[in-house]
């Protein structure tokens, strides 16, 4: 039977660190971290995404600057917003909700963001430098999946890590992250064949992919540790991650819940982000949590 990894309680204990750093930088210097959020259009999820981000920084002592945009506005106006957000000193921290509108060029207006403002890492800028090994600002859920493995002391050094998806978000990241830590990757998408070949030898299983229970308990090695990051909502309304949890527990080592393991870090890595971000340009200390 595996330990359940408690993302809730993991990313409670980083929000509280960060809490305790703003409330020290307020009372001593009288400023904080500002975020400020860019959305496109009126999509539910995207809505509810934004939502969370706002509590979180309000939770922390973050300003946060919302900025919501009608479906219809232009690549051009939110290109202009961007730069303007970037020559903006009391703005620390940037972050374009995606997906946007099929009509924009989502690439583009990511690039536009300055390397030093990009809280999700995703400018080439940071992403060059995660890929060759520098520090850089890391995108937040592949940060918090790398968080709770520490967390749980789980060891990266030697192992066989097969992570199934390749996104920027999630999967290349992931991948260069665990490298560093001298672990062997190897990275599974739709066009791989024999899925079940890799994840069998996989000590640690990620799946990134969004599909419903694509990972079956007879996919899992006996004792290896899985990190679902997939969630879908079914037709019951209830949250489902990519792994069938109930069976697969009952092999694995250690294994991340749907909800309650991966998602709560992503918002703590954007916190940790930020603070990270606002940290550099005001040559504040970072802390260590």
């Amino acid at each position: 039977m595996a330990v359940i990894i408690d993302g809730k309680k993991a990313s409670g204990e980083i929000l509280r660190f960060l809490q305790l750093m703003v409330a020290d930088i307020k009372l001593k210097h009288n400023i904080a971290p500002t975020l400020a959020v860019i959305l496109v259009g009126d999509d539910p999820a995207s809505k509810v995404y934004v939502s969370k981000k706002e509590e979180m920084a309000k939770k922390i002592g973050f300003n946060s600057l919302m900025i919501n945009l009608p479906d219809g506005t232009g690549q051009k106006e939110i290109a202009e917003k961007i730069e303007e957000l970037n020559q903006d000193d009391e703005v620390n921290a940037i972050l374009v909700q995606l997906p946007l509108p099929d009509y924009l060029d989502s690439h583009a207006l990511i690039n536009g963001i300055s390397p030093m403002k990009d809280v999700d890492g995703f400018t080439p800028y940071n992403f060059g430098l995660l890929a060759t090994g520098k520090e850089s600002v890391v995108p937040c859920t592949a940060l918090g999946i790398m968080k709770l493995l520490e967390e749980y002391n789980i060891q990266l050094a030697g192992k066989n890590v097969t992570i199934v998806g390749r996104s920027n978000i999630v999967g290349k990241p992931l991948a260069h992250l665990m490298m560093a830590k001298n672990a062997t990757v190897t990275v599974a998408h739709s066009k791989t064949e024999n899925l079940k070949e890799h994840t069998l030898n996989a000590d640690i299983l990620v799946c990134a992919t969004g599909k419903k229970h694509l990972i079956t308990s007879d996919m899992v090695k006996e004792g290896a540790v899985v990190i679902d990051v997939g969630i879908t909502r079914g037709e019951d309304g209830k949250l489902a991650g990519d792994v069938d949890y109930e069976n697969v527990k009952e092999k694995a080592s250690f294994i991340t819940p749907v909800p309650g393991g991966v998602g709560p870090m992503t918002i703590a890595m954007l916190a940790y982000n930020t603070y990270k971000l606002f940290a550099i340009q005001k040559a504040f200390p970072e802390g260590s949590k």
